[in-house]
């Protein structure tokens, strides 16, 4: 019997697996300020007449690391660049990832060919170190062409390791390609997100050890793979996109559909893949989550900041819509902390306030380093907080509070709770399990405080707001076809592209006095899961032209991919000819020359099939299989001979987890 776990931003859902089949599921709130009481509540749920000492394997999925990079949230890092100029921080988003966090540039890094270009400097190195200690949760390395010698990037890793207890992420662990401000990006985001994905395993655990529930632990990469948690801990940025690939394979397991478009709705966000002939197709350049093209690689799953938790806004056009971030819906927060109806009444009764309805909260707990990695202004507002939710009416009565708040949610410390879909949801009826009355006050408020007279009530604002996760969904669904099949993804501006008009029409209602009419047609079917897929995605298929297919248990598909997936771990190596009588093998282990081809070819091929099985091994697999594959690059020469350029050897190893 297996356990499978999916922690997402706003529900953790739990399912008993056993013979191939659903034998117990249950859901809970996700509870990020101690993610192990939302995973108790739903074990407990499911556990209740099973033996929990018959579970010989349990896995996590998760959209924490998504949800993280798609609002912008995490710890303060530093950035170690070797042998960099500042320009690069111009490139691949870098100076955007890393925002007001620390970068410092050191001197060394290698050449193409993978010599030293310039000795490290371990005396600068170590001051940056010492001094970047108090300020940070963790460190991020990337040298120049590491991936060609990584032994400077190894140097300073062991540095931080001997003079501080925060974890280090090297850029060549995590890719073999070139492009160090893309490597760099890379591990900017894995070091954010440990303490993030150690929270989380720490909850898990400790809800096995309540439960004497002795099993391997595994989590979900964005390929759809197992790694053990162990491995989850040094490389979490590979569990970017968990979710959505957990939810593929659970979604190919649960619809028996092997040509299909999987869309996963959650509170957070929507995550489109498409699966081809029983596989999910692999992203060629890297993850790519709100608009950061990492080197991880990932399911190409296209992702977008709208769920039944979205913000309702307006955008540049004036035109109502919802997301990318995230908020707390009112009638939850109105359900947990029953006073925010009182002042949510009171609020009705006073003038109309654009922040009327909107309140702050405290949404997880401070990283390793404390109110010590805060400003004045932001431990001023976080000890405000300690008493549970304030209105924003009544924290912006201090104008010195706005820029404090903004940083503080910038990190995910705090949550705004405001107006959202799942609100929308229950003034309309389509949900009732929450605080009916809060989200109808929040309604009234944001309509009172925008004067829309296109809203005649609440009702209206809500079916709008319906409509907008319907046509929202709707395009990204065809703007993820189109990617898969190569088409050039629309860009926005401020004003609507006639490709932007057409789009937006053709997902959206063709009335009877409408002149042109659009319409849309997936030609393959659609599998809906999460738990909105029901309220949403039978119209959201019709406006698209698409069978629509939502399998039994699809609120709880992600925890099924968790445990119906297995272990594949893969190590490439380059071959370079630097001289006439030499061939270089660039490998995560090091560099090695050879005066001839088929040596370095040999040599590569076990050494990255004994690197592969190594990693499949510490990823928690047995009964491990190796396939390795080599492609030359070659170009014509004089006289018709081929002249060799280089070589990549893959190792590819292959196995089922470990069972307890």
């Amino acid at each position: 019997m297996r356990l499978g776990i999916d922690t997402g931003g706003t529900y953790t859902d739990a399912v008993l697996f056993d013979d191939g089949r659903v034998v117990a599921a249950a859901k809970a709130l996700t509870t990020k300020h101690d993610l192990a009481l939302g995973i108790g509540a739903a074990t407990e749920q499911i556990l209740a007449g099973h033996d929990g000492t018959r579970i010989d394997l349990a896995s996590i999925s998760t959209t924490l690391a998504t949800n993280a990079i798609v609002e912008g949230h995490g710890h303060t890092i530093g950035l170690i660049l070797i042998g960099q100029k500042p320009s690069a921080l111009g490139r691949s988003g870098l100076n955007l990832a890393l925002g007001e966090d620390p970068v410092v540039f050191i001197d060394g890094g290698h050449t193409a060919g993978g010599e030293e270009q310039t000795p490290l400097d371990e005396a600068a190195i170590t001051t940056s170190i010492t001094e970047l200690q108090s300020q940070v949760a963790a460190y991020a390395v990337a040298g120049h062409f590491a991936v060609r010698n990584p032994a400077h990037e190894i140097r300073v890793r062991d540095l931080i390791r001997e003079l501080t207890d925060r974890p280090v992420t090297c850029s060549h662990e995590l890719s073999s390609k070139l492009d160090v401000p893309r490597r760099a990006l890379t591990a900017v985001l894995n070091a954010r997100l440990i303490p993030l994905i150690q929270a989380l395993i720490l909850a898990v655990e400790a809800t096995l050890e309540r439960h004497a529930i002795q099993a391997p632990l595994m989590v979900v990469k964005g390929d759809g793979s197992l790694i053990s948690a162990e491995l989850a801990l040094e490389r979490p940025v590979e569990t970017i996109l968990s979710g959505p690939a957990a939810s593929l394979i659970g979604a190919h397991h649960l619809c028996g559909r092997d040509n299909v478009i999987v869309a996963d709705i959650g509170g957070t966000t929507t995550d489109i893949a498409i699966m081809r002939d029983g596989r999910p197709r692999l992203s060629q350049q890297g993850a790519n989550v709100a608009g950061w093209r990492t080197m991880v690689e990932a399911a190409e799953i296209y992702t977008v900041g709208l769920g039944g938790d979205s913000e309702v806004s307006y955008g540049d056009t004036k035109i109502l819509k919802v997301g990318p971030q995230r908020c707390m819906p009112i009638g939850l927060l109105a359900l947990q902390h029953p006073k925010v109806l009182t002042v949510l009444r009171r609020q009705l009764e006073a003038p109309p306030n654009p922040d009327a309805g909107r309140f702050v909260l405290r949404q997880r707990l401070l990283p390793a380093t404390g109110e010590a990695g805060l400003s004045a202004p932001e431990q001023r507002l976080w000890t405000c907080l300690a008493g549970g939710p304030l209105p924003i009416t009544e924290l912006l009565d201090d104008p010195r509070l706005e820029r404090p708040l903004r940083r503080l949610r910038a990190k995910g410390l705090i949550v705004v709770a405001a107006l959202t879909p799942s609100d929308a949801a229950h003034v309309l009826g389509h949900h009732s399990g929450w605080n009916t009355e809060a989200a109808r006050i929040a309604a009234t408020l944001w309509r009172r405080a925008r004067y829309r007279s296109e809203f005649a009530n609440d009702e209206a604002l809500c079916s709008a707001i319906r409509e907008c996760v319907v046509q929202q969904s709707a395009q990204a669904l065809v703007l993820a076809a189109l990617a898969g099949e190569n088409e050039p993804i629309i860009v926005k501006s401020n004003h609507e592209s006639l490709d932007d008009v057409l789009l937006r029409r053709g997902a959206g209602n063709n009335t009877a006095d409408t002149l042109v009419e659009i319409g849309l047609r997936l030609r393959v079917p659609l599998a809906a899961v999460g738990a909105p897929a029901k309220t949403y995605y039978p119209e959201i298929a019709e406006r698209v032209g698409a069978e629509c297919v939502i399998p039994e248990h699809a609120a709880v598909c992600n925890a099924i991919g968790a445990v119906a997936s297995g272990i594949v771990q893969r190590v490439s190596g380059l071959i370079t000819a630097p001289s006439d009588d030499c061939f270089r093998v660039h490998l995560p282990s090091g560099i090695r020359d050879f005066q001839a081809l088929e040596d370095a070819a040999d040599y590569a091929k076990g050494e990255a099939s004994r690197l592969a099985r190594q990693r499949a091994a510490h990823a928690g697999s047995e009964q491990i299989e190796i396939v390795t594959d080599r492609q030359d690059t070659l170009v014509n020469g004089f006289g018709g001979q081929k002249t060799f350029i280089e070589s990549t050897v893959t190792a590819t190893a292959a196995g089922r987890p470990r069972l307890g």
